[in-house]
């Protein structure tokens, strides 16, 4: 892994002017103050503590292991070990979602209490309970929010997305956070994009098919149950493996971002500069609120650490990303971007989160003038 910490500052500022009209920042302006610091400190003590702590953990994981933390206040600092390229996000992107749907409520051509009926063309398979429910059952805005983000459901996100639409939110997303973000797509487009290939005949699956593919483990029973599914042996897919069939798909650049562009989405979210402050005490109180992060970085975080998080899974990929003390804003927040890719287990990939975690607490966390 590399480390870049004042590159990837100027291109960040670079990147914010072009959102912006293409107008370079203004002297006060505070994106531009908290990149300077950053680019200023790049010799704190904890960047190379943490730097050194973070290369033993890629190195004991199988696989790679990316890692981008940005703290304000004052001992700022910025590690990289991104390695300048884009990362698989899977259901982090839920926190971008998230944002589109409530940028719109502030606007007020959303509202939370706005009812949407579930369709049985809605069911995509993944975490929460959407799947029990059945067709007709009527759910608000706030209610699918709140599932996606704490449930990390994948229904609830995909009503959200077509809610906002596709296009709508990856001209958004370019906005908050420049040009880091490959396309984001529904959950249940990441489906159709990864067995597409395998044969012709997958377009022409419903998505309750596509449901019914999660009744098989993962692995080679995926793939016969897919071929069931089509109506085709399975020696007529163009599969060698499920894992291979991912590997494809990722090397595309959908659901994909640089670390530090999704940084600056979650450092503008906590600064107040994408939502309403209601609507950003909405957003974090869920992100705080998951029930999917027990095992990744919060248990290292020391304990009562505040952490506004969201994590994503898929085959071989594992994300976790969040803003330790996000009341603080610039004012001392950090923000916590990591993903696993390649690993033979998710408990490998998990360790290594939990590893990063304890690292923080000794790192940046521990520095003095920090909340903890």
């Amino acid at each position: 892994m590399t480390r870049s910490a004042a590159g990837l500052v100027f291109a960040a500022l670079l990147t914010l002017a072009g959102c912006r009209g293409g107008e370079p920042p203004t002297p006060d302006d505070p994106v531009q103050a908290a990149a300077v610091d950053a680019a200023a400190s790049t010799t704190a003590a904890w960047v190379d503590a943490l730097d050194a702590e973070v290369g033993r953990i890629d190195a004991a994981m199988p696989g790679d292991f990316g890692v981008y933390i940005r703290h304000f206040g004052p001992d700022p600092g910025t590690l990289d070990r991104g390695d300048d390229r884009a990362w698989y996000l899977s259901s982090t992107i839920k926190i971008p979602v998230a944002v589109a749907v409530l940028e719109q409520v502030d606007a007020g051509a959303l509202s939370l209490d706005q009812e949407l009926t579930l369709a049985e063309s809605d069911f995509v398979d993944g975490a929460g309970d959407m799947l029990s429910y059945k067709p007709g059952a009527r759910f608000s805005v706030g209610d699918l929010l709140q599932k996606s983000l704490r449930d990390s459901d994948s229904t609830a996100t995909d009503m959200l997305i077509r809610l906002v639409g596709e296009s709508s939110l990856n001209r958004r997303i370019r906005a908050w956070a420049g040009d880091g973000f490959g396309p984001v797509t529904t959950i249940l487009q990441v489906r159709y994009d990864a067995y597409g290939p395998v044969h012709p005949g997958v377009a022409g699956l419903d998505n309750m098919a596509i449901v019914r593919l999660r009744n098989a483990e993962a692995g080679e029973a995926r793939l016969d149950a897919l071929a069931r599914e089509l109506g085709v042996a399975r020696d007529a897919l163009d599969a060698e493996s499920l894992e291979a069939v991912f590997d494809r798909y990722y090397e595309g650049d959908r659901n994909q971002a640089r670390l530090a562009a999704f940084a600056t989405l979650l450092e503008r979210l906590v600064a107040g500069e994408l939502l309403s402050p209601e609507s950003t005490r909405l957003m974090l109180g869920h992100m705080r609120s998951i029930r999917t992060g027990d095992r990744r970085l919060s248990a290292g975080l020391p304990p009562e650490t505040d952490f506004a998080q969201k994590t994503g899974t898929q085959l071989r990929r594992a994300c976790n990303v969040g803003v330790v003390d996000p009341e603080r804003g610039r004012e001392g927040a950090t923000v916590v971007l990591a993903c696993a890719e390649d690993f033979e287990g998710l408990a490998q990939a998990e360790q290594a989160f939990q590893a990063l975690g304890r690292a923080l607490g000794a790192t940046v966390l521990a520095a003095p003038n920090a909340a903890h």
